[in-house]
């Protein structure tokens, strides 16, 4: 079993396609697919169903997918310390970001340090707070910059940066002559709320339960797992959306979208990084940028 074999087994599993797996290596397809029968073949073990056009991982895919994950971050981590050994001239730098933070704040930071150090190769993943927790934990990423709160005794977490959240309503909705000012009124809604696991979610739920209310107390007309999805749904009527505001400060400004008068409290963007993983010099650079940010 090479490195080689293991990164493409968890490109093709990550996406549980062939072709964006092969993609994503940078490989033929046909090369992808012999390197995983080679693999299958070698220790006798399926790790893909092939279902129609589609392969899903096995029972046993998915366990090897948490080890050679383990494996791959582990490699990774010895070469940082081999490679801190010259300057900054080269290296990597694997980052993760969940949606508001990695479409809205992270890209000009990127960016400028891109500009400051083009020998170190730079890598996005986004999702939501959940998973980049995830991937820092996992060793798959280096840093992992979230909006929600993270509770997990691996992870060093320190806050960089402050966003503006807003309550955003169609500009048709009767809250935009008359805001709620009970917290009873914010029942009628309707509301379009991001997916279980995200930041988003998690500063819209803490501020109801603040005013004695849950989620099970509105009326929910939609959950998208996207702040995009979130903002169209909002400006097609659909409903009202808690979300920070340099996701819809665009729309406001165009008149798509109605801003309402609510206090909503502001949160703060999260650093992660793994308390006991080697800090590469690319890594401390980064930080460094955004404490001078």
């Amino acid at each position: 079993m090479t490195l080689e074999q293991l990164r493409i087994f968890v490109a093709v599993a990550e996406r549980e396609h062939l072709t964006r797996g092969a993609q994503a290596v940078n490989l033929t397809q046909s090369a992808v697919s012999a390197a995983i029968s080679a693999l299958e073949g070698r220790y006798a073990t399926k790790l893909f169903d092939r279902v129609g056009r589609r392969i899903v991982l096995t029972d046993a895919g998915r366990l090897f997918l948490a080890e050679a994950r383990a494996v791959l971050a582990q490699a990774s981590a010895a070469e940082k310390v081999l490679t801190d050994l010259a300057d900054l001239s080269r290296g990597s730098l694997a980052l993760a970001g969940s949606q508001t933070v990695a479409n809205y704040w992270l890209p000009p930071l990127i960016q400028r340090y891109r500009e400051r150090h083009p020998g170190i190769s730079i890598s996005l993943v986004i999702g939501n707070t959940d998973f980049v927790a995830a991937r820092v934990r996992e060793g798959t990423a280096d840093l992992g910059f979230v909006e929600g709160d993270v509770e997990d005794a691996a992870l060093a977490i320190s806050p960089v940066a402050e966003d503006e959240m807003v309550l955003v309503a169609p500009v048709t909705h009767p809250w935009t002559w008359r805001a709620p000012r009970e917290p009873g009124q914010l029942k009628a809604g309707p509301w379009v709320l991001r997916e279980e696991g995200s930041g988003t979610r998690a500063i819209f739920e803490s501020y109801l339960a603040g005013l004695g209310l849950s989620f099970a107390d509105l009326d929910v007309a939609f959950e998208f797992p996207s702040n995009e999805a979130v903002r169209a749904a909002v400006e097609a009527g659909s409903g009202a959306a808690v979300i920070s505001r340099r996701v819809v400060g665009e729309g406001i400004g165009l008149g798509r979208l109605a801003l309402i008068d609510l206090p909503i409290p502001s949160r703060h963007f999260l650093a992660l990084r793994h308390k006991e993983r080697y800090a590469a010099r690319a890594t401390q650079a980064f930080l460094a940028l955004i404490a001078r940010a």
